[in-house]
């Protein structure tokens, strides 16, 4: 008998505090609450409280995960966490996880290509169960705390990002889940977007020694359309593995960054704007968690996807990394 991996639930945490972007407008006294509104489609964002971290964001969308699922977390074999906001440079946050949890039985490892880690993650956990009849069930985790590392007086990154986390618990099954999946890069574009302080290019040391205090910043500009050139054709190289076509995905999720980019994805690919949906205008850019985060938010609406329908994640991130994979959902 085959063996296959499938989405058996889903999690999500958004933390407390609020910042409306009438907030930016204030410390940053420009008016930038309009040009939010009409360019990326973020209204508001929520931010993590100052004793947080990010394996604290992970636990609490695992736990509602593992709740749903009906499992404990010493069932688990295997945790993944996709980040590039890690609670230590080293160890790896999923092991953090893993204690917090109690998941004595996991393995552990991270995923960091920035905002694809998580569609990325979930390629990796999906084939891992297929190919070992040993592992049944992994957690899947996107969580970003980037906030921690916002300059507050750079108006290009301060009004985007924020903070959250998004879980999937993926198991064994019968019936067909994972259908393709596929990573690519763009690795010229390295340079232009990350927290450049920090690694061995740039410890720490001495603020008058390196670049200071790590934090986000946009060095030189991507191009402009680089996801809606990009996800399209990612899109479709996809769901031809799957021997489906585009009009046979009856959900797409994408990167939460831009609604104006996602509507003009869709428009490319000839889909009704009815089969995707997006949550930045809440909950503003929380990179490697924004898509579970908005799968799961999908799932609480009147229009979700039902058992047999085809769901799509695509995802970019710095680097530029992109993912795609495809899965006929479950349950």
């Amino acid at each position: 008998m085959s063996r296959h991996a499938q989405i058996l639930s889903t999690g999500r945490y958004v933390p407390e505090k609020m910042l409306p972007n009438s907030y930016f407008d204030a410390i940053l006294n420009r008016p930038v609450s309009e040009w939010l509104v009409e360019n990326v489609g973020i209204h508001q964002r929520h931010v993590m409280a100052p004793e947080q971290t990010t394996s604290d964001l992970a636990y609490q969308a695992s736990c509602q995960a593992l709740e749903r699922a009906g499992l404990h977390p010493t069932d688990l074999d295997l945790i993944i966490v996709a980040t590039d906001t890690p609670d230590y440079i080293s160890p790896a946050t999923a092991t953090v996880l893993q204690h917090k949890l109690g998941a004595t039985k996991a393995g552990t490892f991270d995923v960091n290509c920035a905002c694809a880690a998580w569609v990325t993650a979930l390629d990796l956990g999906a084939r891992q169960l297929i190919t070992d009849p040993d592992t049944r069930y992994i957690l899947v985790v996107g969580a970003y705390g980037m906030t921690r590392y916002v300059d507050y007086t750079d108006h290009r990154t301060c009004t985007l990002f924020a903070d959250g986390a998004g879980a999937v618990i993926l198991g064994a099954g019968d019936e067909p889940g994972f259908l393709a999946g596929k990573t690519i890069a763009s690795g010229e574009f390295y340079d232009a977007l990350g927290i450049y302080t920090g690694g061995v290019t740039c410890p720490i040391t001495p603020a008058e020694t390196n670049g200071g205090v790590p934090r986000v910043q946009f060095v030189k500009r991507f191009p402009a359309a680089f996801n809606a050139e990009q996800w399209p054709a990612l899109i479709r190289q996809v769901v031809a593995k799957a021997n489906l076509t585009v009009d046979q995905v009856d959900w797409f999720y994408f990167t939460q960054l831009n609604v104006n980019t996602i509507k003009q994805v869709m428009a490319i690919l000839g889909q009704p704007l009815a089969k995707t949906h997006w949550v930045m205008d809440k909950w503003g850019y929380t990179g490697s968690a924004c898509i579970p985060m908005a799968l799961d938010d999908a799932l609480e609406q009147p229009s979700r996807p039902q058992p047999g329908d085809i769901v799509l994640f695509c995802a970019s991130g710095g680097g530029i990394s992109l993912a795609c994979n495809v899965w006929r959902w479950n349950y």
